[in-house]
């Protein structure tokens, strides 16, 4: 997945029926998740909401449209794409959150509290109360907004050659879902606002690679709801206009952390470069597993171009997940960071794109408005922004934990009352007599024991334990 990039989504986010399912609201208790907001901070947003601050400049004949998961009421982002002389014109406009959250409010406090918005199959746990998260803050379709309105125009080659941002009015034209704009991408339909999408992502995705971005691009396991009510497991691969969107986000925070580390202060998203040996054992398996790895392509190349249809090319992705490890956020004051960049992205990057659900990109963005104007950020917001990276960090271990906890409930859950019975599987990895296998049916990954197990082959295995109540499932290798 690209590095702060939304590009999977749970496709049907119900109220499941008692007892159709795990028991998600233990999960989030067990993980402390915060639950109801406090009256304080509930009747801020509602008075907030009733009259949100709006900026002077008017955009709204701009028409531009949100791209996001089905069902999505928290619109953070709205893009619009145009051709420029020889090149584009891309205007991205982000969720005014920090004019609607006053720093050091209820709300402010709250937020910090939360860190981000955490989805489960069941409803999201939101990072802002809904009067303003899918209300009077988010970009819905007809309404005005304010908004961080980001210019930024390229050349043929996609590369960067102005940055313009400023607080606006702006109004959605239309809120699109994924699905939807594949199908018209496919079809050669696109509305007019995202027709170049395509292209310009495609561009991106090409400078990324050059770059030496890494991009795992890997299928999702996700928990959907079943036919006949309750919950079942699928593996979901990103289509590409994801990956084509996720470019534009990622070229905003690319932008943003420039605009950061000329003006000296900010905060990025940092990730450091793979390991030398990391790199060289993967490149050891890739004949093993049926991959081409030809001489002088960067890791990043050799991952482009997958078959993710392939259980060998598979195996070979799961290790590569070792390539992108430590990721952090890392102030800047003064003079920049030893190492700036994020591996995942091939360049310096900020998260400034997701203020509605994720608690960093409000005060990035304040940052960056506040560079872009000439201007010092203001004390206040400077002094938080080394406060910031132990708040994500703790949310981030949360949000890890709790989406792990309903994978591993959901496929002991699917699973109880059925050991002994054989499955087919892939094996994503092995050491030592012990492996990974996914399930053809239904997608759940676990652990098998097994002599000779190898990545990337096709097993037949045996379920020894599905135990709701500690998450657990156990396989073993038929005839092993």
């Amino acid at each position: 997945m690209s590095a702060g990039a939304r590009s999977t989504w749970n496709p049907v986010v119900p109220r499941w029926p008692e007892r159709a399912g795990p028991d998600v609201d233990a999960i989030r208790a067990e993980f402390d998740v915060p639950e109801e907001f406090p009256a304080a901070v509930l009747a801020e947003a509602a008075r907030i909401a009733a009259g949100p601050p709006l900026p002077d400049l008017d955009a709204t004949d701009l028409p531009l449209v949100t791209v996001d998961p089905p069902g999505s009421r928290d619109l953070d982002q709205a893009v619009h794409l145009a051709r420029d002389g020889g090149g584009y014109r891309v205007s991205y406009a982000i969720a005014d959150v920090g004019s609607a959250v006053p720093p050091g409010s209820a709300l402010d406090a709250e937020a910090r509290r939360r860190g981000q918005t955490l989805y489960a199959p069941d409803r999201r746990t939101p990072l802002h109360p809904e009067v303003l998260s899918e209300g009077a803050a988010s970009l819905l379709p007809g309404e005005v907004r304010g908004a961080a309105l980001w210019t930024v125009r390229l050349d043929a080659g996609a590369g960067v050659r102005s940055v313009d941002l400023r607080r606006a009015r702006v109004r959605s034209h239309a809120r699109l879902a994924y699905p939807d704009v594949q199908a018209q991408a496919d079809a050669g339909t696109l509305p007019d606002a995202v027709a170049l999408l395509p292209e310009v992502g495609r561009l991106l995705q090409e400078q990324a690679a050059d770059r030496g971005a890494i991009e795992l691009g890997s299928p999702d396991q996700e928990v959907v709801s079943a036919d006949g009510g309750g919950w079942t497991l699928v593996t979901r691969a990103p289509l590409p206009v994801e990956g084509w969107n996720a470019q534009i986000s990622l070229l905003t925070g690319r932008v943003a952390a420039r605009l950061m580390l000329d003006g000296g202060v900010g905060l990025l998203r940092t990730l450091p470069r793979a390991r030398p040996e990391d790199v060289a054992r993967l490149r050891r398996l890739a004949p093993l597993l049926g991959v081409a790895w030809p001489a002088g392509a960067a890791p990043g190349r050799v991952l482009a171009g997958l078959d993710l249809t392939d259980p060998r090319h598979l195996a070979f992705l799961e290790e590569a997940a070792a390539l992108l490890r430590g990721a952090a956020y890392t102030p800047v004051d003064g003079d920049p960071p030893e190492d700036p960049g994020h591996a995942g992205v091939g360049a310096p990057y900020a998260h400034v794109t997701a203020p509605l659900r994720r608690l960093v990109d409000r005060f990035g963005t304040e940052v960056c408005l506040a560079l872009a104007a000439g201007r010092e950020p203001d004390p206040t917001l400077r002094a938080a922004l080394p406060e910031l990276p132990a708040l994500m960090a703790a949310s981030d271990r949360r949000t890890r934990a709790v989406e792990r906890a309903v994978v591993d409930a959901t496929e002991a859950w699917l699973l109880a009352g059925r050991e002994g019975e054989e499955f087919d599987a892939v094996v994503v990895d092995a050491d030592g007599g012990r492996g990974t296998v996914v399930l053809d049916e239904p997608a759940v990954r676990a652990r098998c024991a097994g002599a000779g197990l190898e990545p990337g082959s096709r097993v037949r295995v045996r379920l020894e334990e599905a135990d709701v109540a500690r998450r657990s499932v156990r396989f073993a290798a038929v005839g092993a």
